[in-house]
């Protein structure tokens, strides 16, 4: 479990929280956010030995990510974590997992998965502003071992401490990367005080 603790992170999620935000600022912090979650959560991607002239040298020994990672977002709000992760990220591939949440059980229902059907020796990476009850991300990560995945990440900015508890007992060996961790849910599974509906503040509303 990582939880990214810095003065300029937790500037830029106090205005993820503030309900005045306007959508474009969202998407912008938002997308910020999750690149530095990518930094911190991937330090051991694998790399391997590359040559290249500098203006002043030649033959310069240096080292590339030669690793493909795949990235899973939760749709919707996953999406929003997406385009920045891949600017930080030399080498990826993106397989959308589509959940629907019954507002009464607030249990997660599939509705569209495109995942790979081979995930053994992938690091997979799954994307999702936030892990509220924890279902919808253990659903996915279900959906990914039963392809075969061993090396799995979850990025959220904010996990509740109730959803992170039930998550880390069903996959222990899933590496959490977040920039909060809120105490409670309340009765409708929304993370308290968290930062409301990150689908909605990243896209609008449903029509």
């Amino acid at each position: 479990m990582l939880v990214v603790d810095h003065p300029i992170v937790a500037h830029r999620l106090s205005v993820l929280r503030d309900a005045e935000t306007d959508n474009a600022t969202f998407r912008t912090i938002v997308g910020e956010l999750s690149a530095v979650l990518a930094y911190e959560a991937l330090r051991d991607l694998r790399t391997a030995e590359h040559r290249v002239d500098t203006p002043v040298a030649r033959d310069v020994v240096c080292r590339r990510v030669n690793e493909m990672v795949l990235l899973v977002p939760i749709l919707r709000a996953g999406l929003g974590m997406v385009p920045a992760i891949q600017e930080v990220l030399p080498l990826t591939e993106v397989a959308h997992v589509g959940l629907r949440r019954d507002e009464e059980t607030l249990l997660p229902t599939v509705y569209l998965e495109r995942l790979p059907r081979d995930l053994s020796d992938r690091r997979v990476i799954i994307c999702d502003p936030m892990l509220a009850t924890g279902g919808s991300l253990v659903r996915v990560c279900e959906l990914v071992k039963q392809r075969g995945a061993t090396e799995i990440h979850a990025l959220c900015l904010i996990a509740s401490q109730p959803g992170l508890d039930t998550f880390c007992s069903q996959h222990p060996t899933v590496r959490v990367a977040c920039v909060a961790v809120d105490p409670e849910l309340n009765s409708h599974g929304f993370i308290v005080p968290g930062l409301g509906d990150a689908g909605d503040r990243l896209f609008g509303p449903p029509a």
